[in-house]
């Protein structure tokens, strides 16, 4: 769907609006559903946190200066909690080093308020954007960590080695192992991972950070 030239939206992508006063926060939310964006209202960040889970996706418009839990800390306990939803701040009173703080903690923009519909639009395709590469790339280390786990004991020492460049019969004798059985397991490892070549094999587990085998300090 395309709202106006603006957003292109995909299905339950949604703003959450975080302002704790009424008649912008929701101002804002008509102003979003009229080019058929989803958008929500909470009057604090209590009730944002309350009742949003992150199996949602959008983006959260979020005002920095809020009662209770502000809305910087509410960033910072998003961050800490290993939730990646992408943050638009906004405020009427903004300083410098609060703009340099959120924006480096990963804010994907900072309005001013008043600010116009084109910047709130602008950033809201931005963070959509940026939501759904997240979220994609959540869904390929998700799979690549459920082919991990069907692996063996014996097929994961396999793997740790193989990607460090080890050769088969480095293996075998590592592992006490036959040539012949190392590539057997080798085989059931590019299986199972669905790898199409040691390269592929590698970045698979460079993207969720298995660590490749090495050697024992006493054996260097």
């Amino acid at each position: 769907m395309n709202s106006g030239n603006y957003v292109t939206i995909h299905e339950n992508e949604t703003v959450f609006i975080v302002d704790d006063d009424a008649s912008i926060g929701e101002g804002l939310r008509n102003l979003l559903e009229s080019v058929g964006i989803n958008a929500e209202h909470y009057e604090s960040a209590e009730a944002f946190r309350e009742r949003w889970n992150r199996s949602r996706a959008g983006c959260l418009l979020l005002d920095a200066r809020l009662p209770g839990m502000s809305g910087v800390d509410l960033q910072g306990e998003l961050i800490s909690s290993g939730i990646g939803i992408p943050v638009i701040f906004m405020t009427a009173h903004g300083d410098m080093p609060m703009v340099r703080k959120v924006l480096k903690a990963g804010a994907v923009e900072f309005l001013i308020k008043p600010f116009q519909k084109e910047e709130l639009l602008q950033a809201v395709k931005h963070a959509f954007t940026f939501d759904r590469e997240r979220r994609a790339e959540d869904a390929i280390q998700e799979s690549i960590q459920a082919r991990v786990k069907i692996l063996s004991e014996r097929e994961r020492e396999v793997l740790s080695m193989v990607t460090a460049g080890l050769l088969n019969k480095q293996i075998a004798a590592q592992l006490n192992l036959s040539e012949v059985t190392v590539k057997l397991h080798r085989r059931h490892v590019m299986e199972k991972m669905k790898a199409e070549s040691l390269a592929d094999l590698v970045k698979m587990c460079e993207r969720v950070r298995l660590d490749s085998w090495k050697a024992p300090e006493n054996s260097r």
